[in-house]
């Protein structure tokens, strides 16, 4: 009998007991968000993309690292939030096919809730998906609430393409 080793959310859960560790992007990570947001998104940013948008004011990064001491520590997953006066939004959160599942998203919308607070931000909006289930779980248990819908947003195969506008209330 052959055992099956998946190197994924499972594996993580007994490398990284707890919550993952949490940290800035640094500017070497450009190539590996770039590759993380074309396993995610139809629509992929570039390089190019990611860096000037990281470039502009308000503008942050957090990401979740494979966790090794002997190979490449790539981010695995990552958010990109902005935040202006006292209002922030998720621009973007991107988890690996391999790393989804084990709570990685999650800790990224806490993380950057608990950064924000610390600014003494309100509010954080995203959009999303109407299509996209697990991320509308994912958000709706992090406690956003839908407060819009921008219609015919995304396109793809099943014509909807509903861009859902979701809110949390930081305070």
């Amino acid at each position: 009998m052959t055992a099956a080793f998946e190197f994924g959310a499972p594996f993580l859960g007994r490398l990284l007991p707890g919550n993952p560790v949490v940290e800035e992007a640094a500017p070497a990570d450009l190539p590996a968000l770039s590759d993380l947001h074309a396993t995610s998104f139809p629509h992929p940013w570039d390089i190019a993309e990611i860096a000037a948008l990281l470039g502009s004011p308000g503008v942050h990064c957090l990401v979740i690292r494979r966790p090794s001491l002997v190979v490449s520590r790539k981010p695995v997953a990552f958010v990109i939030y902005r935040l202006v006066a006292d209002e922030a939004e998720i621009l973007t959160l991107a988890v690996h096919p391999r790393w989804r599942r084990g709570g990685l998203g999650a800790s990224l919308v806490d993380a950057a809730k608990r950064r924000l607070y610390a600014e003494r931000a309100t509010a954080l909006f995203l959009e999303v998906d109407s299509e996209n289930a697990a991320a509308l779980a994912l958000y709706r248990r992090r406690g956003f609430v839908q407060v819009g819908t921008r219609p015919g947003y995304y396109a793809h195969a099943s014509g909807h393409g509903h861009a859902l506008v979701m809110r949390c209330d930081l305070r």
